[in-house]
């Protein structure tokens, strides 16, 4: 008798945030979307994550597998077009070669918006709330798909009045929950949901992974991040000591979870716990696809390049990160972590 297929292995994602270098993250669904024998069941994530994690969701729902990568490649195409009028701004090859100190830097739109922050708000300098992101979401993601998936939904905001994360999911997963989880205060005025005011996830949730703690969801969690963990040197000029509390503040949370995990699932080893407590817990498996290593090199400023050149070639990246990580961990999924959390995350 011929053997049946096994069935494919549940897995969580917990997608990080990161702007334009969330096309890293979509080169890995892409990837991730060729593998039969992984199923994802369930996504936590913020910001850029938030609106790779809605594009694979609607585009899984209305045409399967294929369907997602379709779905996740016009929206990055999207993305790409409605940021074209400001990279056309940007000197040639500015995307492209992040790690050189670019003569023209000081009269980048980036830098100069930057400098306006300062002492404006958008509130003073957009009143009308233009927001390239939300024609992207709304044009080219189906939210009534999104919600009729089965995949279960896990979207970060920050309450700007409690300063409490909100996550959205199920039925209030809608468009303006995804542009709430990634408005940066800085540039888009807050997004308000029946009258709450909300601002980035990140600062809170990056991507918030106790979700996935109560609810039924597999036990396997990738984590794939964006923002680097280590940077050797001190910072010495303004872009430096900047680039690096933003990574800094963008981190913090998830390793505050992390660290409250690897203390829990250290107690579940060794038995520490009184049965009536373990029963509220369970072990969970970690993997990671660290793509913050790769993006170490590049500068804040490209966290706004919408070039199609420079979106492919995380895209790519993202790609060779996941075939990487396949290789190398896909037989763990299922029995144990693949990464150790102190050695990896938590460690000096």
């Amino acid at each position: 008798m011929a053997r049946s297929t096994p069935k494919p292995k549940p897995i969580s994602l917990a997608l990080q945030g990161g702007g334009a270098h969330g096309a890293f993250t979509w080169g890995v669904l892409d990837r991730l979307c060729e593998c039969e024998t992984l199923d994802i069941q369930a996504i936590t994530a913020t910001s850029a994550g938030a609106m790779n994690a809605v594009a694979y969701v609607a585009g899984k729902q209305t045409g399967g597998r294929e369907g997602a990568r379709a779905a996740l490649e016009a929206f990055w195409q999207e993305v790409s077009h409605r940021g074209a009028p400001l990279d056309a701004l940007i000197p040639q090859g500015f995307g492209a070669d992040m790690g050189a100190a670019h003569p023209f830097k000081a009269l980048s739109p980036y830098a100069f918006a930057t400098a306006m922050t300062a002492f404006l708000s958008p509130y003073d300098v957009n009143p009308f709330d233009i927001n390239p992101l939300r024609a992207a979401v709304h044009d080219t993601i189906d939210f009534e798909a999104v919600r009729a998936s089965p995949v279960k939904l896990f979207i970060a905001a920050t309450n700007v009045e409690t300063g409490k994360v909100r996550i959205f999911s199920d039925g209030d997963v809608t468009a303006e929950a995804v542009l709430a989880s990634a408005c940066l205060p800085h540039t888009f005025k807050a997004v308000e949901i029946d009258g709450t005011p909300y601002w980035d996830g990140g600062y809170l949730g990056n991507p918030s992974l106790f979700p996935l703690f109560y609810a039924d969801t597999p036990r396997d969690v990738v984590l794939v991040t964006l923002n680097p963990l280590e940077r050797k040197g001190t910072p010495r000029n303004a872009a430096q000591i900047q680039d690096r509390l933003n990574e800094i503040t963008f981190n913090a949370s998830l390793l505050g979870e992390l660290r409250s995990i690897a203390f829990v699932q250290k107690l579940l080893e060794q038995n520490w716990l009184a049965k009536t407590v373990q029963r509220r817990y369970r072990k969970l498996n970690i993997h990671a696809v660290r793509g913050g290593e790769m993006l170490r090199e590049l500068r804040l400023e490209t966290k706004f390049d919408t070039s199609w050149t420079f979106l492919t070639g995380l895209r790519d990246k993202g790609r060779d990160f996941a075939e990487a990580w396949l290789d190398t961990c896909h037989d763990q999924v299922g029995k144990r972590s693949s990464i150790d959390l102190h050695e990896t995350f938590l460690d000096d």
